[in-house]
Parts: C-alpha cells; sequence; structure tokens
C-alpha cells in the first residue's frame, strides 16, 4: 500500500517505512504527527482517488530530525552598470519517516507487521529442518565407522609392493623409458656407421674420376704416347705456382 500527500506546497508518494525530506514543520524530533491531505491511496489493484482529498484516510509519520539541504548559489548582475550580487541559500528541512497510512479503518503497518512475521515463521522452519538434516547425516556417519574398522595391510600388498621396487630398480619395462632410450641410441648408432660408408664410397668414386691437373714433362709424353693431347684451360693454368713480383727500383733523390 502506498499513498501521495501533500506538505508544503509540494506532493510526495510515501509507503511504510519511507524516510523523506519536507519542508520546515514546526515541530520536535521524535514526536509523531500526521498528514491530512492524502490525495491518493493504492493497496493492490484498488486505488482511491481524493476530489480533492482522500476522506477517511490519513498518514502517520515520526519527526528524526532537522538539517539543511544543499548550497544553492544565486548571482545577479547588470550589464555596463558594475552591478553583482552573488548570495547563497540552504533551505531548512525536517526528516521524517512513514509509521502508517490508514484507509477505512485498514492499516498498512498491520499489514506489514503480518509479512515480517510470516517470513521470520518461514525461516526459522528453514533452519529447524536443515539442522535435523545436518544431525541425521552425522548420526549416519558415525554408524558406518563403526561398522567398517580399519583393517591391517595383508602380506599380499606387502609382496606386490616389494615386487614393484625390484622391478623400477632393474631392467626398463617393455614400453617405458628405458627401452625407447635404448632403441634410440641403437638406430642413432646405426645411421651413423652406413653413414660413414656411404662418405667413404662417394670418396673413392671421386678420387678415381679425377683428372690430373698438372703440367710437367712426364704428363706431356704419357699424352704423346697415348696420342692424346694435353689439356689446356683453366684447370692448367691454376696449378701453376705464382712466379714472386720485381721488387721496385729505388727512386733516385732530386738535388736541390
Amino acid at each position: 500500500m502506498y499513498a501521495v500527500i501533500e506538505t508544503g506546497g509540494k506532493q510526495y508518494r510515501v509507503e511504510v517505512g519511507t524516510e523523506l525530506q519536507v519542508e520546515l514543520l514546526d515541530v520536535e524530533p521524535g514526536s509523531a504527527m500526521e498528514f491530512e491531505r492524502v490525495l491518493l491511496v493504492a493497496d493492490g489493484d484498488t486505488a482511491a482517488i481524493g476530489h480533492p482529498v482522500v476522506e477517511n484516510a490519513s498518514v502517520a509519520a515520526t519527526v528524526l530530525r532537522r538539517e539543511r539541504g544543499e548550497k544553492t548559489i544565486s548571482f545577479k548582475y547588470r550589464p555596463k552598470a558594475r552591478r553583482r550580487v552573488k548570495k547563497g541559500h540552504r533551505q531548512e528541512l525536517t526528516l521524517l519517516r512513514i509509521s502508517d497510512i490508514v484507509l477505512d479503518g485498514h492499516s498498512a503497518a498491520a499489514d506489514v507487521r503480518e509479512a515480517e512475521a510470516a517470513r521470520q515463521r518461514d525461516r526459522s522452519k528453514v533452519e529447524e529442518a536443515a539442522r535435523r538434516q545436518a544431525e541425521a547425516d552425522a548420526a549416519l556417519a558415525a554408524k558406518l565407522a563403526a561398522e567398517k574398522p580399519v583393517s591391517a595391510p595383508s602380506a599380499r600388498a606387502s609382496s606386490a609392493t616389494a615386487a614393484g621396487d625390484t622391478q623400477g630398480q632393474g631392467s626398463p619395462k617393455p614400453g617405458g623409458r628405458g627401452s625407447r632410450g635404448a632403441a634410440g641410441a641403437s638406430a642413432k648408432s646405426a645411421g651413423k656407421a652406413s653413414a660413414a660408408t656411404t662418405g667413404d664410397a662417394k670418396a673413392g668414386e671421386k678420387a678415381a674420376s679425377a683428372k690430373p691437373a698438372t703440367r710437367g714433362p712426364a704428363s706431356k709424353g704419357a699424352a704423346k704416347a697415348s696420342g692424346t693431347a694435353p689439356t689446356r684451360g683453366r684447370s692448367a693454368e691454376k696449378t701453376q705456382a705464382p712466379q714472386p713480383k720485381p721488387a721496385p727500383k729505388p727512386r733516385a733523390k732530386k738535388e736541390s
């Protein structure tokens, strides 16, 4: 349920428990007061609209304290007259808390109290059910622990553990890391041996097919005997030893 009230020339929408600031009222903090100018009261799907106020309706409130609003600045000036006026203002306010809304004898505060009591009952029921479930779980756990005692380790488990330790310290398993490492090492050694053999064979073929690069008397005689002319080209030029360059002659000094 909510209502619309009028005070200080303004209208406010309020519910039970709403805190609002209104224009300064001549009341003391902690006192109770009622608003007679109620413009509208709505409860669910029904609403009562006043002309201008709702009959048999009132809103009760409790005065909390007096306070001042935010500062507002008023600045006035007149151009070309050297007139400047600056003023500040803080409005005096009264802080209220709505305690009840009454329409034709029906109180909104009573509805709020009943709803709060129903919530408290539901909460206590849920807490009680949770406590009972926790106690039942604890009793079941204690019963299972008492029926199933802890047994000592059997001889079979100890022998299996010893066998596992021996196997781990001895030869590697057929699918383990040790067997993979040994297989990889043997494969690498075999590959190196085959590569060395292939390299030796290729070196021998190159040496057999290589042509003599030197031009000497023996090579010339062998060429004449065989009826073939000696090869002349870049290969022969490269094999000749480089001749030393003659030393530069010293220059004679001119007499001055």
